[in-house]
């Protein structure tokens, strides 16, 4: 909705991974460049590690742009617990290959061949596996099994691994890994952006989308977006398209840090962070030495607690129905001036 207001043409934060919004922070350029020292060795593997929400996907995205098809053809697997013998299939699918009741022993066969005749046409065959924590044991295994197969002493397979920060742990510490890891070419990790490079990177997606300073931003607006967010591009999308949002309903010109706050205070009332359980309460030494009003008032607090959390709450529904009335309230302005805007003048032809 927020687009419309503000005459955009695309939606600049959207949370899923979209290639042309890709933005060169320092940690994404270097992953580039180990994704690209690994082609040009065309062996081996090459593993990029990430948290939740720090642009891997959207880095192979920009990669797929990057490559000439005449050069390399891509089988690309996002992974959800794949067993080995599944994987096989998936990698045979990715070749054109028929492994339709193919055993095991016939399907790593059917592999090779397809990888040679790939080789034959000058390319060579990169295969990327997202989400490769979720891989079993097994499964890494076969992988390390099929990055054998050579033509002309030349490795035909080269394979990246993209995961998340447990997946290089699992590498590193597990000893039946021991021979994937003698083949890990290069490692990096996907860190959040820096703080100076929210305003870039802000900027840099509103203007994609079609941005022509409406809304504009306040210096004082991208530190509490950078430690609302943590540096985190997905983090930092949803809380934009949040911002955004609440500035089209609000009809704010200019964003400025009390306006992100007032989002962020929104989003923690919303989705509130988990307390932590208090330690329990050592032994009362005597039940002589207990003070009545200490058990008054212990008797009493939980009472206290839900007043408390009836009155939060019942603010809170009162923020959202009044956020919802202006929703609805911008909706129907919207409809009406379309309505406007169609009806035929009287006396046209």
């Amino acid at each position: 909705m927020y687009e419309t207001f503000f005459g955009f043409h695309d939606r600049p934060f959207q949370l899923t991974p979209d290639p042309r919004f890709w933005f060169d922070t320092a940690t994404h350029k270097k992953a580039m460049a180990y994704l690209g020292y690994g082609l040009a060795q065309g062996e081996g593997f090459i593993v990029i590690t990430g948290d939740i929400g720090a642009g891997k996907t959207t880095l192979v995205g920009h990669l797929m742009d990057q490559i000439d098809p005449a050069n390399l053809k891509v089988i690309k697997i996002v992974s959800t617990a794949i067993e080995a013998d599944d994987l096989l299939r998936i990698v045979a699918t990715g070749l054109g290959i028929d492994h339709a009741g193919k055993n095991k022993a016939e399907l790593l066969l059917l592999i090779e061949r397809g990888l040679h005749a790939v080789a034959r046409t000058g390319r060579r065959t990169l295969l990327i596996v997202d989400e490769s924590q979720a891989l079993p044991t097994s499964a890494l295994e076969e992988l390390r099994m099929l990055s054998n197969f050579q033509a002309g002493g030349h490795a035909v397979l080269q394979i990246f691994l993209l995961g998340q920060p447990e997946f290089r742990e699992r590498l590193n510490g597990s000893a039946r890994l021991e021979q994937l890891r003698q083949r890990v070419i290069a490692v990096h990790h996907l860190d959040p952006m820096e703080p100076d490079e929210v305003a870039d990177y802000v900027g840099h997606r509103l203007q994609i989308a079609g941005w022509t300073g409406r809304p504009n931003f306040t210096e004082d607006a991208f530190p509490v977006l950078y430690r609302a967010s943590e540096g985190v591009p997905r983090r930092l999308n949803q809380l934009m398209s949040r911002v955004l949002l609440h500035a089209a309903v609000a009809e704010i010109e200019m964003i400025d840090a009390k306006v992100v706050r007032a989002v962020v205070n929104d989003q923690r009332r919303e989705m509130p962070a988990v307390a932590a359980q208090p330690a329990s309460a050592p032994e009362r030494p005597a039940a002589a030495n207990t003070n009545h009003d200490e058990v008054e008032a212990a008797r009493v607090a939980p009472a206290a607690i839900d007043d408390e959390r009836l009155t939060m709450l019942e603010e809170r529904i009162a923020e959202q129905d009044a956020a919802l009335r202006r929703v609805l309230t911008l909706l129907i302005d919207w409809v009406e001036r379309d309505e406007l805007r169609d009806m035929p003048v009287r006396g046209a032809a």
